[in-house]
C-alpha cells in the first residue's frame, strides 16, 4: 500500500488563466512546485488521485500560485478547489543530519534527559526562525518546545523518541 504525504491544499483560484492558490504544508515548496514535478490531487469526493504536473510556479503574498500541465483556464482548475495535494514516499529526498520530516516528529514521545515523559508531539509549527513541537502533556496541557540545539538533544525516528533539556521557565 502507497504511503502519501501532504503537499498543500487548493483553496482557490488565482486569476483566469487555470492559476491555483496553496496552501503550502511543505518545508520544500520550490522544490515541490518545481516545474516538470508530478503531484498526486486527491478530491474528498473521489478515490482515484489525479496526476498533475507542474507548469509553473510562483509566490504571492502567504500563497503558492502554481498551473499544471493540460489546465490552462479558470473553468478547468475551479473543481479542484478544497483538493489536497500530495506526493508518494518515493519522492520524498534525502534530507541533511538532523533533519527530519514532519511526520518522523509528530507522533514521538517526548522525554527530558532525565528520563521523565512529557508527552506525544502532536503537532509542528513553523512560526519563523525555527520550528516550534507542540507536546500533547499529562492532562492534556500543551507544551511547545522550540527546535533549537539548546533544547533537542536527540531524536531516534526508529524508537520514536526525542530527548529534551528543557531552558527554565519551558514546562511551567
Amino acid at each position: 500500500m502507497e504511503k502519501w504525504f501532504n503537499v498543500g491544499k487548493i483553496v482557490n483560484t488565482h486569476g483566469v488563466r487555470g492559476e491555483v492558490r496553496i496552501i503550502s504544508k511543505t518545508d520544500f515548496a520550490d522544490e515541490r512546485y518545481k516545474t516538470g514535478n508530478k503531484l498526486f490531487l486527491f478530491m474528498p469526493e473521489s478515490k482515484v488521485p489525479t496526476e498533475l504536473i507542474v507548469k509553473s510556479h510562483r509566490t504571492h503574498k502567504n500563497f503558492d500560485l502554481v498551473t499544471f500541465e493540460g489546465y490552462d483556464n479558470i473553468n478547468q482548475v475551479e473543481i479542484m478547489k478544497g483538493g489536497i495535494l500530495k506526493v508518494n514516499e518515493g519522492q520524498l529526498g534525502s534530507l541533511d543530519e538532523d533533519e527530519y520530516y514532519y511526520h518522523e516528529i509528530i507522533g514521538c514521545l517526548a522525554k527530558t534527559v532525565s528520563g521523565e515523559e512529557l508527552g506525544k508531539i502532536t503537532e509542528i509549527l513553523s512560526p519563523g526562525a525555527n520550528d516550534v513541537w507542540v507536546i500533547k502533556g499529562k492532562g492534556g496541557k500543551e507544551i511547545l518546545i522550540p527546535y533549537i540545539e539548546d533544547v533537542v538533544k536527540g531524536v531516534s525516528i526508529e524508537e520514536k523518541t526525542v530527548i529534551i533539556d528543557p531552558i527554565e521557565g519551558l514546562l511551567s
